[in-house]
């Protein structure tokens, strides 16, 4: 909760600093214009030129929220095909010996009790599983492939708790692979120069002191602020304000708890 409202925080004051720098730099260049400037003088292709780099920075900016928004359902769909998967498994062995059957259970249990407890955090912090969770997750496919079948109702069960295990532990890559940042460096800085030559065109349009203009530019720039900043929390999947949650696992595992 303090990180979430951190978060917002950090949007408030971006939102705020961004109308803040329109209006001062508007009302300092208002100060210092000619006495016989006409704001309505505005070159023809000056217009043009903020119009289409408005355009060509919307369409960048809905690009890279698409990119980071499909990133983190991707994240979210990794955590629940991990915490399904296990839980199949837990459920499934139920047709093997008590031994085997409780052994397999309680390593799946210390398993996602890890990975609630401990791993999620290394995740947000660090941006990385850890070596101890991945150990875990070896023990449970010892305990399920080393276990020989005694008759053909366990046969029939192995394969498909195979396909679980192999499924869990496909998931757990992926999971750990979106860890990080999806945005690289490079596409950050395009994003800030943009907004930067976006909000600075409105400048070339000779705004005037008007409360309605004054709002309008102010508006504007606090919407690309704000933009800025869902691409920023989403970017980072398992941490930040908007985050991908260990809910499937908590629901699935009510027993265990983060």
């Amino acid at each position: 909760m303090e990180a979430l409202l951190s978060d917002w925080l950090v949007l408030v004051l971006a939102m705020l600093g961004a109308c803040a720098v329109v209006v001062v730099v508007t009302l300092v260049r208002h100060r210092r214009a000619p006495d016989d400037e006409d704001p309505s003088e505005t070159p023809d292709v000056i217009e043009y030129m903020t119009m289409w780099i408005g355009v060509v920075y919307a369409i960048v900016l809905g690009l890279a929220i698409a990119g980071v928004w499909e990133a983190r359902s991707s994240a979210q769909d990794y955590v629940q095909s991990e915490a399904q998967a296990l839980h199949e498994i837990h459920e499934r062995v139920r047709v093997y010996p008590p031994d085997v059957r409780d052994r397999v259970r309680d390593d799946v249990d210390a398993y996602v009790g890890h990975v609630v407890r401990t791993e999620w955090k290394s995740m947000a912090d660090r941006e990385r599983v850890t070596a101890r969770g991945t150990e875990l997750l070896r023990q449970v496919r010892r305990d399920v492939t080393d276990y020989r079948p005694g008759n053909d109702f366990e046969a029939q069960a192995y394969q498909p708790l195979l396909d679980q295990l192999a499924a869990a532990d496909q998931a757990r890559n992926a999971r750990a692979d979106s860890t990080e940042p999806t945005m690289p460096p490079v596409v950050w800085w395009g994003l800030l120069a943009g907004a930067v030559i976006t909000v600075g065109m409105v400048f070339a349009l000779q705004i005037r002191r008007t409360m309605r203009e004054l709002v309008l530019a102010g508006l504007f720039s606090a919407t690309i602020a704000f933009m800025l900043f869902l691409i920023w929390d989403f970017d980072a999947p398992y941490s930040r304000g908007i985050a991908v949650t260990a809910e499937p696992f908590l629901t699935l595992f009510p027993g265990v708890t983060g």
